[in-house]
């Protein structure tokens, strides 16, 4: 079958899952013990200098070599750590790793087995080969010591030959099993993609679980090319060089030899990453016999996948394509066991990147764990169950939607208010307005609170002055939805507040001793400019002040004379360089007495006060 469609999206079988990179991100899927799926997504912006080398030929293949290890083993070791669910308790040994020396059993666990892993290649891949080419070298001086061509050739031989034993080695290992599974899963998943269909799992399941650019395949070729280039380097340095018996010591001379081969490794991957990328660009029956070794190394390395591990893979592919597609696409995290400073660096490094407040990190955590943000300094291990609850509202806070929105509720004047996207979120500089009203108030004043929203200055006064004053308040909004979350904020606080459906002063009666107010006062024009979460998220009726953000203080100052008792007092919050204008505007609608303006703790003229 023809292939319809090319994708830069290529990928590897982790721990229970599969892996896809694309170009401006890589997606990792894991199905855990439970058969929960797991999703993990960063995105892989690429400098302006690298995006310059990955044009330039065998360049940009010792770039993709250098990727595909880092990234690959960051996702192996990812996946293995949210693989295995972990419902029961921490063990001992967890928790006194995390109290003595604020590790992870997991970090341990990972840094073990990469050095293991290490020295299984260097003994795999570098000792034996030279230890077997040695004895036959002893046993037919012809072969020539490790200068010669014939020599590096065998031991290049005995490489690719130790290669594909470790494959087969790894075949009678049950999770290996799985994990070519998952492999072909990752083959079949691209393939369907290429070929045009429909990702579904009955259209991937009839898919060849082979591809022309597998990371098999494109270590197969490292190996052939190196096993030629290592012959004629080994030649030129041994013989043509004459660097041979020069040192006195055959130690040394194999050490230099062997230095010098590890550094052509990034030029032979650039060769290797051309070949592979040539012959992956034609279907041609013409150049199967060179695709064959490939082809017939990945029928050890990728077997069939069940329907569960097809729909991680689609689920991963989707993904790093929508990466590479929307700009916007959400990044993810793995729930997993981590340090308490790891997770506040990265929480606080993606927050700049979307401009976000980086001290929400801080409240996140600080709300999730229950500590203050002052113990935030004080190492300690998250566990999984806290870094899920954490990430839940990390990454709904990356969408833009505002913290408190998606706590649910947010502390004001010592007190917590339920919050939504109904009504605005109130500020701590708001508190000062509430100081001031409750200073003003007498035992038996009444007092109106216009443009309530989650009614927090109304509730505040009414709970800082129940026990020792006898005050009536009413309080109003244009919004009954704003009012529901209102008189759910004064049940909750049991503050006694009467609330009413009004715009301004539309449906009020009587007169009042103190009538407060935090009216709109962003220009119209403004309000495009404000952080995303305020513009997209707070309700645009409780920002728009009019053209020049006082409309709503003029419409207060025309009728308040009506609703207020002789020696009474009005309060209105306002923004920030707009208090001397509120002030002119009072002085010239109303019949005022005197005007004062106070500031907050920033020291922004923030409340001014009218008396009548």
């Amino acid at each position: 079958m023809k292939k319809t469609n090319r994708t830069y999206v290529g990928g590897q079988a982790v721990i229970q899952g599969v892996m896809m990179r694309g170009k401006s991100g890589m997606a990792t899927v894991v199905r855990d013990d439970k058969g929960e799926l797991h999703m993990e997504a960063k995105r892989t912006k690429a400098s302006k200098k690298r995006k310059i080398w990955m044009r330039i030929p065998f360049v940009r293949g010792i770039i993709n070599f250098a990727l595909s290890l880092v990234m690959g083993m960051q996702a192996l070791m990812r996946s293995s750590e949210v693989a295995i669910s972990d419902d029961e308790e921490p063990s001992k040994l967890s928790k006194w790793m995390a109290d003595k020396w604020k590790m992870s059993l997991g970090d341990v666990v990972t840094g073990i087995a990469t050095i293991l892993g290490v020295a299984l290649a260097l003994v795999l891949f570098i000792y034996l080969p030279d230890k077997f080419t040695q004895l036959i070298a002893d046993a037919a001086p012809v072969i020539g010591t490790a200068g010669s061509i014939y020599y590096n050739l065998i031991e290049g031989g005995f490489r690719l030959v130790m290669f594909i034993f470790y494959i087969a080695l790894t075949l009678l290992l049950p999770s290996m099993r799985e994990t070519y599974r998952y492999h072909g899963a990752e083959h079949k998943t691209i393939n369907c993609y290429e070929y045009g269909r429909e990702l579904t799992v009955e259209n991937v399941k009839k898919c060849s679980r082979l591809h022309d650019r597998c990371g098999t395949t494109f270590i197969f070729i490292v190996l052939l090319i190196s096993i030629l280039m290592f012959a004629l380097v080994g030649w030129v340095i041994m013989d043509v060089a004459g660097l041979e018996g020069a040192i006195g010591n055959k130690l040394a001379e194999k050490a230099i030899l062997l230095a010098v081969k590890l550094l052509m490794l990034p030029i032979i991957a650039g060769i290797s990453y051309e070949i592979l990328k040539f012959f992956a660009r034609f279907q041609s029956p013409l150049v199967l016999p060179f695709k064959a070794p490939g082809f017939l190394l990945q029928l050890l390395t990728t077997r069939e996948p069940t329907d569960e591990m097809i729909e991680c893979a689609i689920m991963a592919f989707e993904k790093a394509v929508d990466m590479d597609e929307n700009p916007d696409s959400p990044e993810k995290i793995f729930a997993t066991e981590t340090k308490l400073s790891k997770l506040l660096d990265m929480m606080k490094k993606k927050f700049a990147e979307k401009e976000i407040d980086e001290s929400d990190a801080e409240w996140i955590l600080s709300l999730s764990l229950d500590i203050p943000r002052s113990s935030l300094g004080q190492e300690r291990v998250v566990t999984r169950a806290e870094c899920e609850k954490i990430l839940r509202i990390y990454e709904e806070r990356l969408t833009g939607r505002p913290l408190w929105y998606v706590i649910g509720d947010t502390s004001f004047y010592g007190r917590t208010f339920k919050v939504d996207e109904r009504v605005l979120i109130p500020r701590p500089e708001t508190e000062v307005l509430v100081r001031q009203a409750v200073s003003s108030l007498k035992a038996g004043d009444t007092m109106l609170d216009l443009c309530t929203g989650s009614g927090a200055i109304a509730v505040s006064v009414a709970c800082a002055v129940a026990k020792d004053k006898r005050v009536s308040i009413t309080a109003a909004d244009i919004s009954e939805d704003a009012l529901a979350v209102a008189q759910e904020n004064a049940w909750q606080n049991s503050a006694n507040v009467n609330f009413i459906k009004s715009d301004l002063f539309e449906n009020i009666h009587g007169r009042f001793n103190l009538i407060t107010a935090n009216p709109p006062y962003i220009k119209s024009s403004e309000i495009s400019s404000l952080p995303q979460d305020v513009r997209d998220f707070e309700p645009r009726i409780a920002l728009d002040g009019g053209v020049d953000g006082l409309e709503f203080y003029r419409r207060i100052a025309v009728k308040i004379n009506r609703y207020l008792v002789r020696g009474g007092m009005c309060i209105l919050e306002v923004g920030e360089d707009q208090a001397q204008e509120v002030i002119k505007i009072f002085q010239s609608l109303s019949r005022c007495d005197f005007a004062m303006v106070v500031k907050d703790l920033s020291g922004v003229e923030r409340v001014v006060k009218i008396g009548f």
